[in-house]
Order: C-alpha cells, then sequence, then structure tokens
C-alpha cells in the first residue's frame, strides 16, 4: 500500500476538486470555479485552474513512486 503524505492527500483533493468541476462542466454546463470567483477569465478563477494543474502534473509523481517501492 503506497503511503501518502499530507502533501499528497491536499494535492489529490485538489485534484478531486477539479474532477468535480470538469463534471459540472460536462454534464450541466456549469463551471462551479468560474461561478465563486467572477468568471473564467478572472485572475482568481485563472489561479484556482492552475493550481489544480499543476496538482495534476505532482500526481503523476504518485504513479511512478508506487511503482519504485514494489521493484
Amino acid at each position: 500500500m503506497t503511503h501518502f503524505t499530507g502533501w499528497d492527500k491536499f494535492i489529490l483533493a485538489l485534484i478531486i476538486i477539479g474532477a468535480l468541476n470538469w463534471g459540472l462542466i460536462g454534464f450541466f454546463r456549469f463551471d462551479l470555479v468560474a461561478a465563486i470567483f467572477g468568471g473564467q477569465l478572472s485572475a482568481a478563477s485563472r489561479a484556482v485552474f492552475a493550481i489544480v494543474g499543476l496538482a495534476g502534473l505532482w500526481a503523476i509523481t504518485l504513479l511512478f513512486r508506487h511503482q519504485q517501492r514494489h521493484a
């Protein structure tokens, strides 16, 4: 079993938030992040989108860390 650090859990929470937002967009054409932060082009929305994107990149490392421990 993979041991997740506090940072890893935070990253996974961000990814879940992003996935839920994408689900809302796909099913209902409703962007919750944009609604909360003043539109898709607002600086706050763009910052949230960028942070969630960086979290997705970090999550790639989780896959490789799991494989390295069992190799």
